[in-house]
């Protein structure tokens, strides 16, 4: 079997999609102030499209998909989409990232239609800090998350992106919640991703300043967790909680990348921190035979670059946050 493999030997086994650009929240770091360019309807790939292009990445070895946006969960087709996702030979790990603004009403179709994991943005347990942040509501993601949990879907897993002046405050507090909820927490710093993320950047704290302060109410002892990210897990002397720590900026982990985006237009990233990409959405509607597809991508795979330049070029990327995909 074909399989992706980069120039620096590194095998591609992860695809994370965006099904939709758009959101119905408007995190700061994530989405510019007024942003309204999103894409048109003729511009996103329809189904078919999108069913077609996983299975040929399932035939290239990826056997791992996350589902994101945007906000996923505001296409009225998302159910159909991972179920027959779910239903691809070679696809072995279906997860979702969301806002669980919409997971209320759609856990169990969803856990019904084959999602197994789901990672939920949670950056605030403060109904009116979390406004500021994401101009979203925090009662209807508690919601959320507590449907996720009583249909089942595990392992539920909370992202904070820290943020100085912000949420740093939060961090125990949000230790303490998922404890109580059985939830795992993952610690996000953040990134200069398009005009919101620039903005974001005097809000930056490294990873370990978090460790430290948590240090000093918990002892930590090594832990794994299942999954094909880029987390290091710690876990709390004497419960269950597993915390993840993801560190792209002060620790970064492009060493062992296994993973590429297509957006909801058909445009494969290769790396969230450069603009090295392939557009497949021409290449669909131009009548490219699955043999020819997939000889555009494992051409693409050997533009995959070494790492992404954050730290030295931290104004490289232009493109909003939810046009990638998280």
């Amino acid at each position: 079997m074909m399989e992706l493999i980069d120039p620096f030997g590194r095998r591609v086994e992860y695809l994370r999609l965006s099904v939709t650009d758009r959101c119905d929240f408007r995190c700061f770091y994530c989405i510019p102030k007024g942003f309204k360019d999103f894409t048109e309807t003729g511009n996103r790939l329809s189904l078919e499209e999108f069913v077609r292009l996983i299975r040929l990445f399932s035939e290239l070895g990826v056997d791992k998909i996350r589902i994101t946006g945007g906000e996923p969960l505001v296409r009225p087709d998302i159910s159909e989409m991972i179920s027959r996702f779910s239903k691809l030979p070679g696809i072995s790990d279906l997860s979702m990232s969301t806002n669980a603004s919409r997971l209320a009403t759609h856990a169990r179709e969803l856990k019904k239609a084959g999602i197994g994991r789901i990672n939920v943005s949670l950056d605030s347990l403060q109904p009116d800090r979390f406004q500021r942040i994401t101009q979203g509501n925090l009662e209807q993601v508690i919601a959320g998350l507590l449907a996720a949990r009583d249909a089942d879907i595990h392992p539920i897993k909370i992202n904070m992106v820290v943020m100085r002046d912000r949420n740093l405050d939060e961090v125990g507090d949000m230790v303490d919640f998922c404890i109580e909820h059985g939830f795992t927490l993952r610690f996000i710093e953040t990134m200069p991703v398009g005009a919101a993320g620039q903005s974001a950047k005097l809000s930056y704290v490294s990873l370990d300043e978090v460790r430290t302060l948590l240090s000093q109410r918990f002892e930590f002892e090594p832990c794994k967790m299942k999954g094909a990210g880029p987390a290091k897990y710690l876990r709390i002397k004497g419960e269950r909680l597993k915390i993840g720590f993801i560190t792209p900026m002060s620790q970064h982990f492009c060493g062992s990348c296994n993973r590429v985006r297509l957006s909801c237009e058909g445009t494969l990233y290769l790396c969230l921190g450069q603009q090295d990409k392939l557009e497949m959405r021409p290449l669909l509607r131009q009548g490219l035979s699955d043999a020819e597809l997939k000889s555009e991508i494992l051409k693409a795979i050997q533009r995959k670059p070494e790492k992404h330049e954050f730290n030295t070029s931290p104004d490289r990327v232009v493109r909003v946050m939810s046009m990638t995909g998280g």
